[in-house]
């Protein structure tokens, strides 16, 4: 199996998008996880060893973190953190930066795509993971916006994608 084959990327929305913004402790937001964490693990047994992650707030990093608790138990699991632009959590708070810069530490292959921000750096960035994987995981409101454009560009490229829906 090449990399394509066995690779997954993520796309999914950010708190401003999200129905709890960034209450992490609000039932739906537990349940959106436990729901990852499960289909990290059904994802896993098709054969899925490598997942890509494109290090956003909100989902995306709820997607990493689950990709990381997949690899305490299945060793062969790597992350790679595909990184838009080099200053991606320069307006975060500091919070939010301790917590990307520790997924970044954990992630296995980190790629960033270009140095400086350009207003198409985010979907660069989805194409460039959507090019590299055979399955496209996305948690979606069905809201225009860049999570919609990566799942159309995923079915256009011929990757299967699953749709975790958001309420």
């Amino acid at each position: 199996m090449d990399d394509r084959e066995c690779s997954c990327c993520f796309t999914g929305h950010r708190p401003m998008k999200l129905p709890w913004g960034m209450n992490e402790d609000d039932p739906r937001c537990v349940s959106l996880k436990q729901e990852l964490d499960a289909r990290m693990e059904a994802i896993y047994e098709l054969g899925y060893r490598r997942f890509l992650c494109g290090m956003a707030i909100g989902c995306d990093m709820y997607f990493a973190e689950s990709v990381l608790k997949l690899r305490e138990t299945h060793g062969d699991v790597t992350l790679e953190a595909a990184i838009p632009f080099g200053d991606q959590p320069g307006r975060w708070t500091e919070k939010l930066r301790r917590r990307y810069n520790g997924l970044i530490d954990r992630a296995d292959t980190v790629t960033v795509l270009q140095y400086g921000y350009t207003p198409d750096c985010m979907m660069r960035r989805n194409r460039y993971m959507v090019d590299r994987s055979s399955l496209l995981l996305a948690c979606f409101d069905g809201r225009p916006g860049g999570t919609m454009s990566t799942i159309l560009y995923a079915e256009r490229s011929g990757v299967k994608t699953v749709i975790i829906e958001i309420e």
